[in-house]
C-alpha cells in the first residue's frame, strides 16, 4: 500500500529521497495537477540548486486577473467566490515574473488559450505534440514522478483511487510501466470535489509509492464558470448541429461552440418544428442535411468530457450503447455544477460514462475494429481561429512563431475522420475578429502557420453557414470558403483569388450569399431567443441573476471603446437617464450607486446607458 502523508513537504522529501536529485515530473493536463506537492517540489528545488526539477505538463490553469477598474469590480468578487480556495501554482508565478530559478524547467505541450504570449521562457520551451504523443514524449525525457489529484473510496475495508478527470496520459504511461517500458512513481494528492469516477481510471492503492490525503490540503476544484453563448456561438452551433445523423457518434471540442452546438442538438430534438424555422432564418434556401429527432441516439467519444454532454444524456441524446457506454471521455473540465452532478450521479448513470486513456479517444490504433464498428457516422467538431481560402486551418499559433493553445487532438480527430467510412471533420469560426478598432476576417487567403493542412481540408462552419470543401477542388473549395465569409471581405478575398489564378474572373458570389452581416444572425436568431429556446446560459451559470444580467452590458462597454463615436452617446444617455430599480441594483454590484469620484460617476453613466442598450436593465 501508498505511504500516506498529511503534510505537503514531508511527501516532497520522500519523493526527493526515493527517487533522487534529478526530478522529471509529470503533471496532468487541466485539472488533475495535485498543486501542493508540486509546490512542496518547487520550493524544494528552488531554496536547493542541487535538485534539478523538469516539470512536463500541458494546460496550466490560473485564476483570473482582471485589469480594469470595472474588470476587477465585476470579476473580483466571482474569483473569491468561485477560485478562493484554489491553491495558485508557484511555477506560474515565476514564469510570468520571468523569476524561475535555473535549475528548473517547465515544459508544456498545451497552453491555456493566449495566457502564455510574450512569454519567452514559456515559449521557448513548448513543444508541439499531438496529445497522443504527449505519453511517449514524458517517457523519452525520462519520466520519473508522477503527481496526480485523485478521488478516494474506501469498500470493505480497502481504500482505492480514481484518476477521475485525468486518465488521459496517466492510463497511457502507467501501461507502459506495467510493459517495463518504463520507471516512475505514481504519487497521489486526494480532494473530496473530485468524482470517483468508474473503470480504468479506478486503481488499488498499491498503484500508488504515496499519497497526500488531509483536509489541510483539500481545496475546491479550479471551476471555471461556463460563458453567456453569443448569436456568433449559437449559429455556428445550429449549424454544426445540422450535420450530426441520428445513431452517430460525436466529439466536441473546447469551447462554447461545444455548449451552442449541444443546445441545437437538443432544439433539434424536442422541438423539431422550431428548429426548422431557426434553421430557414439563419440559411435560406439550404436546408441542413440532418434535421430528424434522435430515434437512435447518439454515442460520444470524446478527449474532452464537457458539461454539455451531460444536457445531452439529459435530453435523451446521448443514448446509443457501446459495451454497455454512452460516452467515453479522457479528461474533463468544467463549472462546479458540472463536478457536482458527476458526483451525486447515480452509480449506473455514471457507469455508462467511462474515462480512458487518450490513446482510446483520440485515435484508432489498439482493438481498431471494434473502435470503427462504435463510431459509425462520426463528427468530431473542434474550433480553429483562422480558416484560408484553400481549406487550411489555423487553431493553435501565430505566423510570427508564438503559440497561443497548442494541437492537443485536433490532428488527431481530423485523422480519424478521414480514416472512418462516413465520419467528417468539422472545424468551426467565427468569420471575424476584431484587432483593436478594426473588424479582420478569419478567413485568409493564406496565412504564414497552419495547424491543418488544406490537403486535410473537409468541413468548415462559421455563423454563416456550412462550406464541405472535401475532395474538392482549389476553385471548388475558394467558391464554397467564400459562401461563409463576412461579405465585408467577400470581395477583396474573390479578387485576390482571380489574380492568383485560382478562382475564374467571371466567378461571382451568389446573391444568397451576400448578406453575411453579423445584424442578420442577431435577426435570425432573435425569435428563438425570445421563445427561450437559446438561453445565453442553456447548461445553467455560475453567475447570479445579477451579474448575468450585467454581462450583455459590459460585453457592449468593451465593444464601444473600440467604437469612437458610441462611447460619448453611451456616456450622454446615462446621465440623462436616471437608473431605475434593475439598474440600481446592478450599479450596487459594481459599487457604482454610490459614486464619489469622477471616474465612478462616469463608469455608472456607462454602465446605466449599456444595461438599457443591451435590454438587460
Amino acid at each position: 500500500m501508498p505511504k500516506l502523508f498529511s503534510d505537503p513537504e514531508a511527501i516532497a522529501e520522500d519523493i526527493i529521497r526515493d527517487v533522487g536529485t534529478n526530478l522529471v515530473v509529470g503533471l496532468p493536463l487541466g485539472l488533475g495537477k495535485a498543486n501542493h506537492i508540486v509546490n512542496a517540489l518547487y520550493a524544494r528545488a528552488a531554496a536547493d540548486r542541487a535538485i534539478n526539477l523538469t516539470f512536463f505538463s500541458a494546460l496550466t490553469l490560473e485564476k483570473p486577473r482582471p485589469s480594469s477598474l470595472l474588470e476587477r469590480r465585476f470579476i473580483g468578487p466571482v474569483i473569491d467566490r468561485l477560485f478562493g480556495g484554489y491553491p495558485d501554482l508557484a511555477y506560474a508565478g515565476a514564469l510570468h515574473a520571468g523569476e524561475l530559478p535555473p535549475n528548473i524547467e517547465v515544459i508544456e505541450f498545451f497552453f491555456l488559450a493566449g495566457k502564455w504570449l510574450h512569454v519567452p521562457f514559456a515559449q521557448e520551451r513548448y513543444i508541439s505534440a499531438n496529445y497522443t504523443h504527449a505519453s511517449s514524449y514524458l517517457l523519452t525525457r525520462g519520466l520519473n514522478v508522477v503527481t496526480q489529484l485523485v478521488a478516494k473510496r474506501v469498500v470493505d475495508g480497502v481504500t482505492r483511487y480514481s484518476l477521475s478527470c485525468n486518465t488521459d496520459t496517466t492510463l497511457d504511461i502507467l501501461r507502459a510501466r506495467g510493459q517495463g517500458r518504463a520507471s516512475f512513481k505514481l504519487i497521489g494528492q486526494v480532494n473530496s470535489e473530485l468524482p470517483f469516477m468508474p473503470g480504468a481510471g479506478d486503481l488499488r492503492g498499491d498503484e500508488f509509492s504515496a499519497v497526500l490525503d488531509s483536509p489541510a490540503t483539500d481545496f475546491p476544484l479550479f471551476a471555471p464558470p461556463a460563458e453567456p453563448v453569443s448569436d456568433t456561438k449559437y449559429a455556428i452551433g445550429l449549424h454544426a448541429a445540422g450535420l450530426v445523423p441520428d445513431g452517430g457518434t460525436l466529439q466536441i471540442g473546447i469551447g462554447q461552440v461545444g455548449d451552442a452546438l449541444a443546445q441545437g442538438l437538443i432544439v433539434r430534438h424536442h422541438d423539431n418544428a422550431q428548429f426548422h424555422a431557426i434553421m430557414k432564418r439563419l440559411a435560406p434556401g439550404a436546408a441542413p442535411a440532418e434535421s430528424a429527432p434522435f430515434a437512435r441516439g447518439l454515442y460520444g467519444v470524446s478527449e474532452m468530457l464537457i458539461e454539455a454532454f451531460l444536457g445531452l444524456i439529459e435530453a435523451g441524446i446521448l443514448k446509443r450503447e457501446v459495451d454497455g457506454v454512452t460516452l467515453h471521455g479522457a479528461f474533463f473540465l468544467g463549472p462546479k455544477s458540472f463536478y457536482r452532478a458527476l458526483r451525486e450521479m447515480p452509480a449506473e448513470q455514471l457507469a455508462r460514462i467511462q474515462m480512458m486513456p487518450v490513446s482510446f479517444t483520440n485515435q484508432l490504433h489498439g482493438d481498431e475494429d471494434a473502435k470503427r464498428r462504435a463510431r459509425v457516422g462520426a463528427r468530431f467538431v473542434n474550433t480553429a481561429m483562422m480558416a484560408t481560402l484553400m481549406g487550411a486551418a489555423i487553431s493553435d499559433g501565430l505566423e510570427d512563431g508564438q503559440v497561443v493553445s497548442g494541437v492537443g487532438g485536433q490532428y488527431n480527430f481530423v485523422a480519424q475522420a478521414f480514416a472512418l467510412e462516413g465520419a467528417r471533420s468539422v472545424l468551426a469560426l467565427e468569420a471575424t475578429r476584431q484587432a483593436g478598432r478594426k473588424t479582420l476576417s478569419n478567413i485568409r487567403w493564406n496565412y504564414g502557420h497552419q495547424t491543418i493542412p488544406r490537403h486535410l481540408r473537409d468541413v468548415f462552419v462559421t455563423e454563416y453557414g456550412v462550406a464541405d470543401v472535401r475532395g474538392k477542388s482549389d476553385a471548388e473549395t475558394i467558391a464554397a470558403m467564400l459562401a461563409v465569409t463576412d461579405s465585408r471581405f467577400q470581395d477583396e478575398l474573390a479578387g485576390i483569388a482571380k489574380d492568383a489564378g485560382k478562382l475564374p474572373k467571371s466567378f461571382e458570389i451568389p446573391r444568397s450569399h451576400r448578406e453575411n452581416f453579423p445584424e442578420r444572425i442577431a435577426q435570425a436568431l432573435k425569435p428563438a431567443r425570445d421563445a427561450g429556446l437559446l438561453p445565453s446560459f442553456p447548461f445553467g451559470s455560475d453567475f447570479t441573476e445579477v451579474e448575468q444580467r450585467l454581462i450583455p452590458a459590459l460585453q457592449l462597454l468593451r465593444e464601444a471603446q473600440r467604437t469612437p463615436l458610441l462611447l460619448p452617446g453611451l456616456l450622454w444617455q446615462g446621465m440623462r437617464h436616471p437608473p431605475d430599480a434593475s439598474n440600481r441594483e446592478c450599479l450596487a454590484r459594481l459599487g457604482l450607486d454610490r459614486p464619489t469620484t469622477f471616474a465612478e460617476r462616469a463608469y455608472r453613466a456607462l454602465v446605466n446607458a449599456a444595461l438599457a442598450r443591451s435590454g438587460a436593465g
